[in-house]
């Protein structure tokens, strides 16, 4: 969706519209919420707009902001209010709000509180479209299919434009001769012969159904071996009525199959936590963070650089391991790579992943490694301290991941065995720990985290019982 979005931000600022864009993406859930969106649109609008500046500085100096939890009374106070003050601007020069990757809202959707705060988005997002003062404001909204935001924004209500996948793509239409003119460049990269170019762009293009997504997958996929794999890829039926998402699904199988076909029983329970730690966790962990996951240190065995080389197709290149495509998580939890790789299914058990995160958040927790002034601040010097840099520098990443997710683990795992765990944090590190919220900013959601541990409190002693 990058590009679309980056075609409409050009467009409309050539017709000098100012335009505030926001992008969700699952993988950022936990940090990326509705709140964050209403607080990125507000700031835009209070940076044009002198009255909603000022609208904003009052509330938050009266304190009468409401807590990020009610993402109602926020929507009110931060939107629905502040922009009923700009009647007199016209129409042609208002602002254009931009929300990409709409069905990204909600991450995984798994977790009860995600889910809520996606529905409550769309719930507020069709409410603007019938106030009279919002409805002045143009939103476009991009998402992949999504049956459920269709139906809260048909077609009575608003402008669909759909791109073209699938069987919608005709094979001699723009998408397909892009995508045609893209293999080639990077089949030629391989020093392959014009005829088996030929054969093979005549092949794959079809494949492709116009998804641009599964075309880089597939240069990627090849780019290891031309040759050997393309026979693996040509001797792959093209689905009957298949969508070009089942394609994509049937890609992704031969990838994985071919990559994790030889694989050896210990090295199974690695490969698992590894990539069930990239879905499930909250944020993205560092190569430090996967190697304390069970399994994944093995001998001489390498299991991080096992999945970098076998998923080199669908991994982001970067040092952080990270799926460059929604669409590959998708797979991942669907019943199609359950049935076609049986021996990994266990990349799509949630509860044992978070079996595996929360007592690493507990034990990072009650360790020397979270202490009394985490950012080493001199008090004389702190006014002239960036302490957002200080942090980064000098605090242990997974410390700061922990700091902030250890209680969204926890509600997962109902052990009596955490208790006392939980208990020491609370006793003997809670002040450490608010310190901490305090220099990532985030003091704001102590109140929250406590909540869900006492919850998890609450729930554990009715099960007890």
């Amino acid at each position: 969706m990058k590009e679309v979005v980056d075609f409409i931000d050009k467009w409309l600022r050539e017709q000098n519209r100012h335009v505030i864009s926001f992008c969700f993406e699952r993988t950022q859930s936990a940090t990326i919420t509705t709140d964050t969106l209403w607080r990125i649109v507000v700031l835009g609008f209070a940076r044009l707009y002198p009255s909603v500046c000022q609208h904003i500085l009052n509330i938050v100096q009266s304190n009468k902001i409401p807590d990020p939890s009610d993402n109602d009374g926020r929507f009110k106070f931060l939107i629905e209010t502040p922009l009923s003050k700009l009647n007199d601007v016209p129409y042609e020069e208002l602002p254009v709000i931009v929300i990409d990757a709409l069905d990204e809202s909600g991450g995984l959707r798994y977790d009860s509180s995600r889910k809520d705060d996606h529905k409550g988005l769309l719930r507020m997002l069709k409410h603007w479209i019938h106030v009279d003062h919002l409805k002045r404001f143009e939103l476009i909204l991009t998402s992949r299919h999504d049956e459920f935001i269709q139906r809260m924004f048909p077609e009575s209500m608003s402008i669909h434009i759909d791109i073209p996948s699938g069987s919608n793509v005709n094979p001699g239409d723009s998408t397909s001769h892009d995508i045609r003119i893209f293999l080639k460049s990077q089949l030629d990269s391989m020093g392959e012969g014009g005829a088996w170019i030929k054969r093979a762009l005549d092949r794959l293009v079809p494949y492709a159904a116009g998804i641009f997504i599964w075309a880089m997958t597939v240069a990627d996929f090849l780019e290891v071996d031309p040759q050997v794999r393309f026979m693996i890829l040509e001797s792959k039926k093209q689905g009957d009525n298949a969508e070009g998402l089942d394609e994509s699904y049937s890609l992704y199988l031969t990838v994985i199959g071919a990559s994790f076909g030889q694989i050896c029983e210990e090295e199974i329970q690695g490969i698992v936590s590894v990539i069930g730690a990239m879905i499930f966790a909250e944020q993205l962990l560092s190569d430090d963070g996967l190697l304390m996951f069970p399994g994944v240190r093995i001998g001489d065995s390498d299991i991080l650089r096992l999945v970098r080389k076998g998923l080199m197709s669908v991994l982001d290149s970067g040092p952080v391991l990270h799926f460059h495509h929604r669409s590959y998580e998708d797979f991942l939890l669907s019943c199609y790579f359950r049935q076609g790789l049986h021996k990994l299914s266990g990349v799509l058990d949630c509860e044992h992943h978070e079996r595996q995160l929360a007592p690493l958040c507990l034990k990072a927790m009650v360790s020397s490694e979270l202490h009394f002034n985490m950012g080493n601040l001199d008090s004389s010097t702190i006014n002239n301290v960036d302490i957002q840099a200080t942090v980064k520098s000098t605090v242990p990443p997974l410390i700061i991941y922990y700091s902030q997710f250890w209680a969204d683990h926890l509600v997962h795992v109902l052990d009596k065995k955490l208790m006392e765990v939980v208990k020491f944090v609370i006793y003997e590190k809670l002040l450490f720990w608010i310190e901490m919220m305090s220099l990532l900013d985030k003091a704001y959601e102590v109140s929250s985290i406590l909540k869900k541990a006492l919850s998890w409190k609450v729930c554990l002693q009715v099960i007890s019982q």
